[in-house]
């Protein structure tokens, strides 16, 4: 059986979230090998990625989706273990369930999703700039008070609580797919 993880990170947080995994696969799979690919935003796709019998895809959340990259790779994927795991901005779980059901429906039928984790990670500073100049138009925008309060307790995301629930995650999914 081959492994690999294919992700793509636009802020570092997704990274942070494949080093993790690499290593749970590592210490699982003690000499089976695992790849790890990154996907390029400029739509290139990394060397020989999707071509593993188990994969774990990473994505960032963009406007609600992962990002185009990932859309394309997991599109074309068939017949494959696949364990999905993101970032996002919000820390919302009905909106991160929302989220996860739109990038799952990405996936042909043909694959098996062998488990899913998706965690608040810290966004890019334009994000905050955008929600202030909002206050800065209207100072009693509950909205905007409300998404700068959501960008201040993502800064510390994704966090050892974080990493502790994909530990989790990921060995659910070893447990139930590779007995």
């Amino acid at each position: 059986m081959t492994y690999e993880i294919t992700y793509a990170s636009r802020t570092g947080n997704t990274a942070v979230l494949a080093e993790k995994i690499k290593n749970l696969a590592r210490m699982k799979l003690e000499k089976e090998p695992v790849s790890v690919r990154k996907l390029e935003e400029d739509g290139s796709q990394a060397a020989g990625a999707g071509m593993s019998d188990w994969i774990f895809a990473g994505f960032w959340v963009d406007r609600g989706d992962c990002s185009g990259e990932m859309i394309r790779f997991l599109e074309g994927l068939r017949g494959r273990t696949v364990f999905l795991f993101g970032t996002i901005g919000s820390g919302n779980p009905v909106y991160q369930e929302k989220v996860m059901n739109r990038v799952r429906s990405h996936l042909d039928g043909s694959n098996r999703v062998a488990g899913t984790f998706l965690c608040q990670g810290k966004m890019l500073p334009q994000v905050r700039q955008k929600f202030e100049a909002m206050l800065q138009e209207d100072p009693e925008n509950e909205n905007a008070k409300m998404r700068l309060a959501n960008f201040e307790r993502a800064m510390t995301h994704p966090d050892d609580e974080d990493l502790a629930a994909l530990t989790e995650a990921v060995k659910k999914a070893f447990s139930e797919f590779l007995t």
